[in-house]
């Protein structure tokens, strides 16, 4: 894989601001992702410059799916309500919302189509809902959600949002801790499976749509946080500095950009000046620090959003 790093030829965050975004590619080939910091969702081409950008009510493009053929593609927005700010000492952390994140549907020309409600159940009468990915069952239209960074468990709803089932990780191999990531895997013909990264374990658990567990998926990852397949191959987006390639029998093939040590330094995402104040990592090329989102094009290139201050794309050209 060809690393481009200087991609990018527009400015995509306000100054200070942390990207938590994630990333999809339409059917002509634009990329898409969101303004941490701000309340935009923007639009890039394949040479990196801007071509659209429309304003939201929404706090973080966090989970970015599209949906439908193109010319009428739909995304799919979870946003789980959770910022990011720097404070009185100069320390940037993660603000939360009052109320309940969303999951909202938008057009490509930021028309608003619909917005599924708060799943009824007993538990958000205690817990605050915080979906972190959504992703949608083109074969049935039935819609799953991971709440990633609320009571950390899955959900099937319907196109509606009525809730259909809950997954919660101990129907396999233990309570999920922050599942981050869900998608809707069709490379086996006729055997569509549910993979959700189990980020705080280490992890990717497997169902089939009727939520039924299947396995898990443990190679070594570091906080696996974003997927996206591309042919036979599911590529994974770890937190903790690396990208891996999947075969198709769930074993890794390849992995990119490892930095093994990134989590052991100092305010990492980020780091500290002298002072203590949080500013941007020393990224380095080559190297990931923190890869989030990520999506791939018709032509096998992955991009790569990193969860960082002042935010960094990497694309990886493939062959």
């Amino acid at each position: 894989m060809d690393w481009d790093e200087g991609w990018v030829a527009a400015e995509l965050y306000p100054e200070d601001a942390w990207a938590h975004h994630d990333l999809a590619v339409t059917a002509d080939g634009r990329i898409v992702g969101f303004r941490s910091g701000a309340n935009s969702f923007w639009l890039l081409d394949r040479d990196g410059s801007l071509v659209e950008e429309w304003t939201s009510d929404l706090g973080e493009g966090h989970g970015l799916t599209l949906v439908g053929p193109a010319g009428e593609e739909r995304l799919w927005v979870a946003d789980p309500g959770v910022t990011f700010a720097r404070d009185a000492a100069g320390v940037h952390d993660a603000v939360f919302s009052a109320g309940h994140g969303r999951v909202v549907v938008f057009d490509l020309a930021g028309n608003r189509i619909a917005e599924l409600p708060t799943p009824d159940l007993p538990l958000y009468e205690e817990r605050t809902y915080r979906p972190t990915t959504v992703a949608v069952d083109e074969g049935d239209g039935s819609v799953w959600v991971a709440d990633g960074y609320g009571a950390e468990v899955v959900h099937k709803l319907s196109s509606e949002g009525d809730p259909l089932l809950t997954l919660s990780g101990e129907e396999g191999a233990g309570r999920f801790d922050t599942p981050h990531c869900v998608i809707v895997d069709r490379r086996r013909p006729g055997e569509p499976q549910l993979y959700v990264t189990d980020r705080g374990n280490h992890r990717i658990a497997v169902y089939d749509l009727d939520g039924s567990f299947l396995r898990t998926v443990e190679q070594g990852f570091r906080e696996p946080s974003g997927l996206a397949v591309r042919g036979e191959q599911l590529i994974v987006a770890e937190l903790g500095a690396r990208v891996t390639i999947l075969g198709r029998d769930d074993r890794a093939a390849e992995c990119i950009g490892d930095d093994p040590g990134a989590l052991a330094r100092e305010g990492w995402p980020n780091a500290l000046d002298e002072g203590g104040r949080t500013v941007e990592p020393p990224f380095e090329r080559g190297s990931f620090n923190s890869p989030h989102g990520l999506a791939v094009d018709a032509e096998g290139d992955i991009y790569v959003a990193e969860w960082a201050l002042g935010g960094r794309m990497i694309r990886l050209r493939h062959g």
